[in-house]
C-alpha cells in the first residue's frame, strides 16, 4: 500500500532530524579543543575590547567609523576598524570569536570565564600615564581582576576557578604610550630620568605586576614588545611639518629596540623566579616593521598615515561619524593616527600564533590542566 502524505511528512522530518545531529556531533567531534580555556588581557588600546566605552573619558572607540569592518558593521570601542589581536587569538586557539570588556554588565556567565579584557585604552606601566584621562589604570586592571577572580569562584566554585586561572593565557600590552605621553610628546618624565633609566623603571613596574599576578594564580603569560614607535603616524606628524616629508623617526624606534632587547632578558630571569610558570616574550616590532617596510607583501599601500581622516592626527574623538575614511582600508597599514587596522592585527595575530604561542605550550609548562565549567 502507499504510504500517505502524513506518513511521507514524518519520514523526511526523521531524516532532516537524524542528519542534523549526525552532521552536529561530526563538528563537535572534529573541532580541536581550545588549547587554554581562557584569555586574560592587560593593557592599553591596542587591547581595549570596550572597557572605556563604561568610563567618564573622552579616549573612546565606540563611534562610527571605529568598528566598520566589525562583524555587524558596530562600533565595539575596539581602537580599530575591526578585531584586534586578542580576538583573533581567541578564536586561533578555538576558545571564541572575540573576547569582551569586563566592565560589561551584560557579560554572560560563559563569556566572563573563557576570558575577559581589563585594558583600558590610554594606560600605562607608569602611573601617570593618562592619569587626567579617567582611564584604568594598570593599578586599577589589577583590583578589576580580583573582583574578576571572586565572580567566577561564584560561578564555577573555588577549586574550579583556581585551575582556570592558572590554565589562562595571560597577555600584557602596553608602554607605547608611556613613552608617547612621558617622554616625546609631553616630556613629563625627562626631567626625572633618561631613556634607559626610563625604559628600567617601566620593566621594573611591569615585574611587580607580573609578580601580582603571579599572586593570584596566573602562570602562563605572553608579553608584548613595544612597536616601532617613531613610526606611528602621529608621531611622524609630530617630527615633520610638511606632508611631503613624513618617514619613521629612527632614534625613536632604537629605543623600542633598546626596550624590547632588556625585556626579552629580562623576562627569562623572572619567570625563572616564579615555580611552574611560562613567561614569554611577544615581539610585536619585527612584524610591524616588516609590513613598514615590504608592504606590497601584506597587501598594504599606505603605511604612513591612517585611514581615517588624513590619517595625520585622527584618533578617538576626533576619527567620528564626521570624519571620511579612506577607499580601501585593506591598503592601509595603520586605522588611525595611531592604532593599525585589523589586517595589521591580524597579520601580527599569525606571527604570534606561529612564533609565540608554541613556546607558552611546551612541556616546561605543567599548568595546562583540563577545566570544567560545570564545577
Amino acid at each position: 500500500m502507499a504510504p500517505t502524505s502524513t506518513t511521507t511528512i514524518f519520514l523526511i522530518l526523521g531524516n532532516i532530524w537524524f542528519w542534523t545531529l549526525f552532521f552536529s556531533n561530526t563538528c563537535k567531534a572534529t573541532s580541536p579543543a581550545p588549547k587554554f580555556p581562557a584569555i586574560l588581557v592587560f593593557g592599553d588600546s591596542t587591547v581595549d575590547t570596550g572597557n572605556n566605552n563604561y568610563l567618564k573619558t573622552l579616549f573612546k572607540g565606540n563611534h562610527y567609523p571605529y568598528g566598520l569592518d566589525f562583524p555587524g558593521h558596530v562600533p565595539t570601542g575596539r581602537f580599530s576598524n575591526g578585531k584586534l589581536i586578542p580576538d583573533f587569538l581567541a578564536s586561533m586557539l578555538n576558545i571564541k570569536e572575540s573576547i569582551p570588556p569586563f566592565l560589561d554588565p551584560s557579560l554572560s556567565d560563559n563569556n566572563l570565564v573563557t576570558g575577559v579584557s581589563f585594558a583600558s585604552g590610554g594606560s600605562g606601566f607608569d602611573d601617570i600615564t593618562g592619569v587626567v584621562g579617567g582611564i584604568v589604570p594598570f593599578s586599577k586592571q589589577i583590583e578589576h581582576f580580583k573582583r574578576y577572580i571572586v565572580r567566577v569562584q561564584g560561578i564555577v566554585g573555588e577549586k574550579e576557578a583556581k585551575k582556570l586561572i592558572s590554565s589562562a593565557l595571560v597577555i600584557i600590552s602596553a608602554g607605547t604610550n608611556d613613552f608617547g605621553f612621558n617622554i616625546y610628546d609631553m616630556p613629563t618624565r625627562r626631567f626625572e630620568f633618561n631613556i634607559s633609566g626610563y625604559q628600567d623603571f617601566l620593566q621594573n613596574k611591569l615585574h611587580l605586576f607580573i609578580e601580582e599576578l603571579y599572586e593570584l594564580g596566573c602562570r602562563t603569560m605572553a608579553i608584548a614588545g613595544l612597536p616601532p614607535i617613531g613610526c606611528l603616524p602621529i608621531q611622524i606628524t609630530a617630527k615633520f611639518k610638511t606632508s611631503h616629508d613624513r618617514r619613521c623617526i629612527e632614534e625613536e624606534n632604537l629605543d623600542a629596540l633598546v626596550y624590547n632587547k632588556k625585556l626579552a632578558r629580562v623576562l627569562p630571569k623572572i619567570q625563572s623566579l616564579l615555580p611552574r610558570s611560562k613567561i614569554v616574550y611577544a615581539d610585536v616590532y619585527e612584524p610591524l616593521n616588516e609590513m613598514i617596510n615590504n608592504p606590497l607583501k601584506f597587501g598594504f599601500v599606505e603605511t604612513k598615515r591612517g585611514c581615517c581622516g588624513t590619517g595625520f592626527v585622527e584618533v578617538g574623538p576626533f576619527c567620528n561619524a564626521l570624519t571620511p575614511v579612506c577607499g580601501n582600508v585593506l591598503e592601509y597599514l595603520f586605522w588611525d593616527s595611531i592604532h593599525p587596522s585589523q589586517a595589521a592585527y591580524q597579520h601580527l595575530s599569525i606571527y604570534l600564533e606561529e612564533k609565540v604561542i608554541p613556546k607558552l605550550l611546551n612541556d616546561g609548562n605543567q599548568s595546562h590542566t583540563r577545566f570544567d565549567q560545570t564545577g
